[in-house]
């Protein structure tokens, strides 16, 4: 189960900046990283030397770390922590109920991925995939395993917009499918952790032939998003052990949601049109 700590958490969007740029650090760098996300806003009582003695490095390699975070060195990382510190919290359910621990570490997971958003995607990055979208002759959508879900429900919503669209469930045809766009489509790549090789493969083959990549995950630096031509974060590490993307899927459906209603408006008349079929088709079967 997830690792409870004694010291007050960072702000969600502070903590979301810190996840998004884990799958990029290792060695002492990741364990700086997870000293700042396990003390959290009590980062203000610590020095550079304290954090570097409880990462077991020194703290050159803290003013390293908090510099590939995002942050100019430890002291910027450090105000930033106790600008953001959140309000207090009501006390956690008794560690003796199983389904109450359950259920508080699951919620508070799931908000925190949403409550982050904000801070790993901007609006103009969310523009800049619907644009690539609305003007796509063809969408092949790709994702393996729980990211498989994300897949469906982007894939129903491009089609109620009236996009032309391909979410193969076979890995194979979907590297035929990535493979066979056209310059003027799009390959849509979900990928919690960004390194899929089934999904890394068919975003790639899709670079080769021409088209966009637009690639949805949890980390700000992949194999993914190395290949993306254009990339949505959201979510980031996950906090409850067993369940490794079950808030990060929540996270990214956000970001569809967002991103289709984006692309409503950009599409226009057309859009509308499609929609009112959709409505038609939903109404046929419902009692």
């Amino acid at each position: 189960m997830e690792r409870h700590s004694e010291f007050t958490p960072l702000e969600s969007g502070l903590a979301a900046q810190i996840r998004a740029r884990l799958g990029e650090l290792r060695g002492t760098e990741a364990r700086v990283a997870q000293v700042v996300l396990d003390r959290g806003a009590d980062l203000v009582h610590l020095g550079v030397s304290d954090v570097a003695a409880l990462a077991g490095t020194a703290p050159s390699s803290v003013v390293r770390a908090c510099q590939r975070l995002g942050f100019r060195g430890y002291q910027e990382l450090k105000i930033a922590a106790a600008r953001h510190a959140p309000a207090a919290t009501p006390a956690p359910a008794e560690d003796g109920d199983p389904a109450a621990r359950a259920l508080a570490d699951t919620l508070r997971a799931a908000r925190e991925a949403l409550d982050g958003i904000t801070a790993t995607l901007s609006a103009e990055e969310l523009r800049a995939a619907a644009e690539l979208l609305a003007d796509a002759d063809q969408v092949v959508l790709v994702g393996s395993g729980l990211s498989g879900a994300v897949v469906l429900d982007l894939a129903y919503r491009l089609r109620a917009l009236g996009l032309r669209v391909d979410a193969p469930a076979d890995p194979l045809t979907a590297q035929l499918a990535a493979a066979g766009l056209p310059p003027t489509g799009v390959c849509f790549a979900v990928s919690h952790g960004g390194a899929t090789p089934l999904v890394i493969d068919a975003a790639r083959r899709a670079r080769t032939a021409g088209a966009a990549v637009i690639a949805l995950t949890s980390y700000a630096r992949s194999p993914l998003t190395e290949t993306a031509t254009c990339t949505l974060v959201a979510g980031g590490q996950d906090l409850v052990f067993g369940l490794e993307t079950t808030a990060s899927r929540l996270a990214h459906l956000a970001v569809v949601d967002a991103l289709t209603q984006t692309l409503l408006v950009l599409r226009g008349r057309p859009a509308e049109q499609a929609l009112g079929l959709s409505a038609d088709i939903c109404a046929d079967h419902a009692y």
